[in-house]
């Protein structure tokens, strides 16, 4: 079983920066960011594979959201920049129950532990 704990949510302003954290017990597994807003379906944001040397972002996110893991904590990060309105949502963090080291997965599907979320909101 593995517990999924997100903290660093908040309020910024727009083009502002935040990072967030997902601490996880258990083993280590290919981890991701996902975003729901009110009214919409949850979205793919980031992934990283187990080993941390691959990535893959959403489209919305790209070159402004970097996702990177320290094995070592067992925590995976989101750093934030260039914040948007748009970005504001709630953030869940998920992990893959797979012992593949190089893949990344960008399917909520393919996820089977997640996170309670953190709130974060882009004022204009």
């Amino acid at each position: 079983q593995v517990q999924l704990v997100e903290s660093g949510g908040g309020l910024v302003q727009t083009g502002g920066s935040l990072r967030l954290s997902c601490a996880a017990s258990g083993r280590t597994y290919p981890m991701g960011w996902f975003r729901q807003a009110p009214g919409k379906e949850r979205e793919f944001v980031a992934a990283i594979n187990r080993s941390g040397g691959g990535a893959d972002y959403g489209d919305s996110v790209k070159g402004r959201f970097t996702i990177s893991r320290d094995n070592a904590k067992n925590t995976v990060y989101l750093q934030m920049n260039s914040l948007k309105p748009q970005d504001t949502a709630v953030y869940y963090c998920a992990a893959v129950e797979t012992r593949t080291a190089v893949a990344t997965y960008y399917r909520p599907d393919d996820y089977k532990y997640w996170g309670q979320g953190t709130q974060v909101t882009v004022s204009s």
